[in-house]
Formats: C-alpha cells, sequence, structure tokens
C-alpha cells in the first residue's frame, strides 16, 4: 500500500518532469528564434528539427533523475535541497543530450537553444514538483485521499509506526486508533491517536471507523494474539501489514530479497552500491585530480614552510577505511616528530604543546588535510564521506557504539556530513555516527555537491580543528 502510493506519486513527478522538460524544449525554441533575445544571423530552422530530440529526453531524464534519488519520497528532503538534485541531475542530462546531438547527421543544434533548454528546464522541473507538493499538502492537510489506519500495539514499536506515518504525509495515511491488551494503556493517547481496546476489538473497530489499513506493530512475545488479529481481520476488507519488531537491529533501508520462493529481510542495505559507486568515484577523480593540479603551488608553500621549521614535510599515519581494511593516510606535518612518544595515540587539543607553529594555522583552517587528495585519488578515500578514525580509536569506539563499523561500508572521507554539521575534531562520538549513518543511507549526487561547497563556504576554518 504504501509502496503502491509512492509509485503513484513517483509516476505523477515523472509525468511533470517530462511535460516540463517538453514545455522547457519548446519554450527554448520559441525564446531564441522567435524572442529573438539573441539577434538570429543563420536562419530560423523548423521546430520539428528540436522536437526530435524529445524521444532521447524521454528515455535519459526518468533514468537520470531516477539515479539522483528525485524519484525517491523523502521527508528530509527540503527544497533547496530538491531544487539543488534537479540542477546536478538536469546539468548530467542535457550534458548527455548534447553529446547525443553532436553526433546528428545534417543538423548543427543552436548551442544557445540547448544552454536556454537547461536554465528553463530546471525552473520548470522545480516549479511542476513544487506545485504537486504544495497541492498534495494542502489536500491531506483537508482530509481528501487520506487512507485510515489502525495500529495494533500501543508499545515502542506501535508509536514509531505512528511517528512515521505522521512524518510522512506523502504516503497518504493517517493514524486513528490504537488497540492494545494492557489494560493501562487503554484510553490513554499518543500523539492525538487514542487506545480504544484490546487485539480483540480489532476487527470490530476495523468496521466502526471505516479503517482502510491495519498495521499490527506488536512485540515478538505476542505471536498468539498477533494470529489472533489476523483471522478477525481477514474478515474485513481492510490491508493488513505487519511490522516487524526488528527496530534494534536496523540500520540502514531495509531490503527484502527472495530465496528461492522464501523472502528474506536484508537489514544493513548499503543504497551506495553499483551504479551509483562508479558515479560517485567519477566525480572523486574528476575533482580531486583537477585539485592536485591547481593547489600544487600552494602545496610548495607550504613544504617550504614546514622545512624551514625542521622535520619532514609529509606524516603517514594507519587509519581504516572500506571494509574495515587499514591504509596509510596522507598528511601535512603539523605536530612534532615525537609528538605521541610519551602520550601515545590521543586526541588532539585546543592549545596542545604539540603543534608547531605552522602546524597550528594548518590545522587551524584544515591545511594540513590537503595531501589526502593523494588518497581520494588511489581509491583509499573519497572526497565525502565518513572521517577515517585510527586503528587503535576504532577497536575502543566498536566496543561502546554497535553500529560504529556501519560507517566502514563505504569509502572514508576528506570532509563529511557530521563535520559540516560541526561534529568534527573531540566532539560527541554519538553524534557523528548518527550523520554518517544519515549520509550513507540518503546519499545522492547533489548531497555530495551540497557537502562540498558547505565545506568551501563553512567547514575550513572550525572552531574544533586544533
Amino acid at each position: 500500500m504504501i509502496r503502491h502510493s509512492n509509485r503513484r506519486l513517483a509516476a505523477l513527478f515523472l509525468a511533470t518532469d517530462l511535460a516540463a522538460t517538453l514545455a522547457a524544449l519548446v519554450a527554448s525554441y520559441w525564446l531564441r528564434f522567435e524572442a529573438e533575445i539573441i539577434p538570429v544571423t543563420k536562419g530560423v530552422p523548423a521546430p520539428s528539427a528540436y522536437l526530435r530530440l524529445f524521444p532521447f529526453i524521454a528515455v535519459l531524464w526518468p533514468l537520470v533523475y531516477y539515479f539522483h534519488g528525485l524519484y525517491q519520497v523523502r521527508r528530509n528532503r527540503s527544497s533547496v535541497e530538491e531544487g539543488l538534485a534537479v540542477l546536478v541531475a538536469t546539468a548530467l542530462a542535457t550534458l548527455l543530450l548534447i553529446g547525443i546531438a553532436t553526433f546528428s547527421r545534417g543538423f548543427d543544434y543552436s548551442r544557445a537553444v540547448l544552454a536556454l533548454f537547461f536554465v528553463s528546464d530546471v525552473l520548470f522541473v522545480f516549479a511542476g514538483r513544487t506545485a504537486i507538493r504544495r497541492y498534495l499538502e494542502e489536500a491531506w492537510r483537508h482530509g481528501y485521499g487520506v487512507r485510515r489506519v489502525l495500529v495494533v500495539g500501543a508499545g515502542r514499536l506501535g508509536r514509531a509506526v505512528v511517528d512515521k506515518l505522521a512524518e510522512h504525509p506523502e504516503s497518504g495515511l493517517r493514524s486513528v486508533a490504537f488497540v492494545d491488551d494492557d489494560a493501562e494503556k487503554l484510553g490513554a493517547s499518543y500523539r492525538g491517536v487514542p487506545v480504544v481496546g484490546g487485539t480483540a476489538d480489532a476487527a470490530r473497530i476495523v468496521e466502526e471507523k471505516r479503517v482502510d489499513a491495519v498495521f499490527l506493530a506488536l512485540p515478538l512475545g505476542a505471536h498468539r494474539a498477533m494470529l489472533s488479529v489476523l483471522k478477525d481481520v481477514a474478515r474485513t476488507v481492510a490491508d493488513v501489514r505487519v511490522v516487524p519488531d526488528l527496530l534494534q537491529y536496523i540500520t540502514f533501508r531495509v531490503g527484502v530479497e527472495d530465496l528461492d520462493g522464501l523472502p528474506v529481510v536484508h537489514l544493513t542495505q548499503v543504497p551506495l552500491t553499483g551504479w551509483m559507486s562508479l558515479v560517485k568515484r567519477t566525480l572523486d577523480l574528476a575533482i580531486a585530480g583537477t585539485a592536485l593540479l591547481l593547489l600544487s603551488p600552494l602545496f610548495g608553500v607550504i613544504a617550504v614552510a614546514i622545512v624551514l621549521t625542521g622535520g619532514p614535510v609529509l606524516y603517514r599515519q594507519q587509519r581504516m577505511g572500506l571494509d574495515g581494511r587499514p591504509f596509510e593516510i596522507v598528511k601535512f606535518r603539523s605536530m612534532r616528530p615525537d609528538a605521541e612518544d610519551e602520550s601515545g595515540p590521543t586526541w588532539a587539543g585546543p592549545e596542545d604543546p604539540r603543534r608547531t607553529g605552522v602546524g597550528r594555522f594548518l590545522r587551524r583552517w584544515s591545511l594540513d588535510e590537503l595531501p589526502q587528495l593523494v588518497n581520494v585519488v588511489k581509491g583509499e578515500m573519497s572526497l565525502v564521506g565518513p572521517r577515517p578514525e585510527r586503528p587503535e580509536f576504532v577497536s575502543e569506539f566498536k566496543e561502546k557504539f554497535p553500529q560504529y563499523m556501519l560507517r566502514h561500508r563505504v569509502r572514508a572521507g576528506m570532509t563529511g556530513w557530521a563535520q559540516v554539521n560541526g561534529w568534527r575534531g573531540n566532539t560527541s562520538l554519538s553524534k557523528r555516527i548518527e550523520y554518517d549513518l544519515y549520509y550513507i543511507e540518503n546519499w545522492s549526487l547533489a548531497l555530495d555537491i551540497k557537502i562540498l561547497w558547505m565545506t568551501l563556504r563553512y567547514g575550513l576554518r572550525h572552531r574544533n580543528a586544533y
């Protein structure tokens, strides 16, 4: 049911995107050759020449938008994030279209038209998506198209169901009541949803409250009650969904696999695989390679400054990366060569006496991290991802925080979602894990670009960088 609702919403977005893109193609032709915002010097081609591009657009745009997560229903995506995702996806799709147009025989497509098309398409698609969201929000606010839900179980799992449905109005589902066999909960309510009876009353309440869907959210030990509710509710026309009591084990988006007809629930499915992983690696190589060339003069200046303070220029340290494999991270040396001879591995602190004069400046502005671009090119790191930690600390952290090792399901990064949100250096480890896992589960090319931009704008000089 939720999946069907999401599919309908995705199909609506797809149809709107294609209609907006067709309108953008027509508008760009009109602006160039009819409105003549740029003087026409080589004649006016027939509109059909440009409309021949639309079959390619009808294939390219849905594919590129899909792989950028634009057809995934997400409650956390703000208008700014969606606008950025549309911008990045449209840019890539337009580049692919230009590549196709370049090899077109017998016709030379106007670069001005293609540039106008890109700009107008971003505006039209974003406007169309915004209009859909505003319309749906208004309709759901007035109760139109909303399906009523009965939650069986008012415990931790049932309350989590109510939370999620309240946070996901795009699903078109609204909780109207709980049933629970705990007498102390009868008459109580959670987020305005009352407990109106026991599990034996489920079928009756479905009829009385015109319930469209029943969510079974009982603990593992209540399997007898679950079977009884399933038997009773089967006599009604309500849809039934079972929410397994596995919340404490679920970290990433859950997937269901088929093992020769046997459904298997995958609790640690990482979205950043396959084609998406290739896209991210391509971005890493392009930006890191370019940055190494452009920053080489700065590297030389920093190297000379470090040499003048005595000691080696580079500092190598073992860190833990993808799949828990160790690698040597490269940094500009910012501390004395004997910094850890007495203390051993330890966090740097404010006014740390182990820093050199040059090192204090490098660490404050994160310039000591720049040689990690080499690690990125080698494939040991990514531009964006969870920051890599030393094996000594990993051994300690994974005992305190069981989810900590999930950070190593992707490449470590030079910067990350936790860092640009202030969780850098000697700060709350649980918060860093929370932000890192959010990044892994919600990865998109647009999110990577957003983090890189936030790093350049806010993160180079950080109050916890010392």
